[in-house]
């Protein structure tokens, strides 16, 4: 395989190496997307929990509705509020793990642009559009 340069005309020949470092950059940058994705989602499930637990507070009932998979029961307030504490505890739990992980992949990616740039300068672009 063979990279064209665009000021020089010239052909870069791209080793098997080199092809390793770009597919693992791809598999990197797919990985790094889904990450923002997963830790939007776990930001607004931390955010609901915390509001849930919040209006709990509020409530002036002893037994409150609680979904248990597709069903509401009725279950005892301080039930309640230990489980969502827990959940919003475990939640928190993979947010941190999931915004470490993201942490951990902008620097190997960081590592392979430079690998890649040095070597073929303007003929790769590892950027964003």
């Amino acid at each position: 395989m063979q990279l064209q340069g665009k000021s020089s005309g010239s052909e870069m020949e791209v080793t098997w190496q080199d092809q390793q470092n770009i597919n693992t950059f791809s598999r990197f940058n797919n990985r790094f997307h889904e990450l923002e994705d997963e830790i939007k989602f776990a930001k607004e499930k931390c955010d609901n929990l915390e509001d849930a637990g919040n209006e709990l507070i509020l409530a002036d009932e002893e037994m409150v509705r609680f979904q248990i998979g597709e069903v509401f029961a009725h279950v005892p307030k301080d039930e309640v509020e230990t489980r969502i504490e827990e959940m919003k505890e475990a939640t928190c739990k993979t947010l941190e793990k999931l915004e470490q992980e993201k942490e951990s992949l902008i620097s190997q990616m960081a590592e392979l642009k430079k690998l890649l740039y040095a070597k073929f300068k303007d003929s790769i672009n590892l950027e964003e559009d």
